[in-house]
């Protein structure tokens, strides 16, 4: 699809945070992330962000081969038909997190951007994969293969990244470096119950900072995308957040509560900060060579 020439100006997205209990069936799902979508749109997003796996219930808890049907075709599975049909219906561009089934037995944990005219613009799979207790992920997906992805929306250069790529300051820059004003992190984090409370306020405020700090070593916005709800083992903490290019959080939804936030970015500030903060402009590109290896041994 042809794009309209992109010029600095003011997006506003959508971002839908919301519970994908267990026992929800996927059109139960869909219908909900519709009435999500349709009341961002009346509010003025012009982009939707869902959160990770939004159709169903967070299921790497536990390793069932069975569950590897949840995985559907792209772009004509069910749920990627959905939502670009929902994205013609609402005039809008969304991005979409999916259980991408590639072919038989390689999977991947995949986001998508869709047009306003319900096109896929972009695919990224992702590319770190936790392999941790009650987030056992390596056993459904496959790392991702296509790079780091940009999309060049109508509206703004978004970043294409999932969840645990988000703990990665290499995924952050080289995503930036490629071109992205928006670097988006559908997400699904959340405690173990019975952590304390010192444990849980300390994971929660250093997933905030990773946030604020990839905003401000790159000068772009950062917008997370996380549910909510408790899920076997798991109470996934929300907070749902867009992080300037200084490191403000300009939005946050709550912990516990669905919550459809709508996020004006003005994109010029990206180059004001980038100006004050030259951070891109003194890398030394020439001395970095060490970073391609897993520790340096002297």
């Amino acid at each position: 699809m042809a794009q309209r020439p992109h010029s600095p100006g003011t997006v506003t997205l959508g971002l839908l945070q919301h519970a994908s209990p267990i026992g929800a069936s996927k059109a139960q799902m869909l219908e909900r992330v519709a009435v999500l979508a349709r009341e961002a749109v009346a509010k003025g997003a012009q982009v939707i962000a869902t959160q990770e796996l939004f159709v169903s219930h967070y299921f790497c808890q536990q390793e069932d081969p069975a569950l590897m049907d949840l995985a559907e075709a792209i772009p004509d599975g069910a749920t990627c038909t959905f939502m670009r049909s929902l994205a013609r219906e609402l005039k809008v561009e969304i991005t979409a997190s999916l259980y991408e089934r590639r072919s038989a037995g390689v999977y991947h944990n995949t986001s998508v951007y869709i047009s306003a005219a319900g096109d896929v613009m972009g695919r990224y799979r992702k590319m770190h994969i936790p392999d941790d207790p009650r987030f056992s992920e390596k056993f459904y997906f496959t790392p991702g293969d296509l790079d780091w992805q940009v999309v060049q929306g109508v509206h703004a250069k978004a970043g294409m990244l999932v969840c645990w790529d988000q703990w990665y300051p290499e995924a952050a820059r080289l995503t930036a470096l490629k071109g992205a004003e928006i670097l988006f992190y559908p997400t699904a984090i959340g405690w173990y119950h019975g952590e304390t409370e010192t444990d849980m306020r300390n994971q929660r405020e250093a997933w905030i900072t990773m946030h604020r700090a990839h905003a401000i070593a790159n000068g772009v916005y950062v917008a997370a995308i996380n549910r909510i709800g408790d899920e076997k083992d798991l109470k996934f903490w929300g907070t749902s957040i867009v992080c300037d290019p200084s490191g403000q959080v300009i939005a946050e939804a709550p912990i516990d509560q669905p919550a459809v936030l709508i996020v004006p970015c003005d994109l010029s500030k990206i180059e004001q900060q980038r100006r004050g903060w030259p951070f891109l402009r003194d890398r030394r590109i020439d001395a970095y060579g060490g970073i391609t290896r897993r520790m340096i041994d002297e």
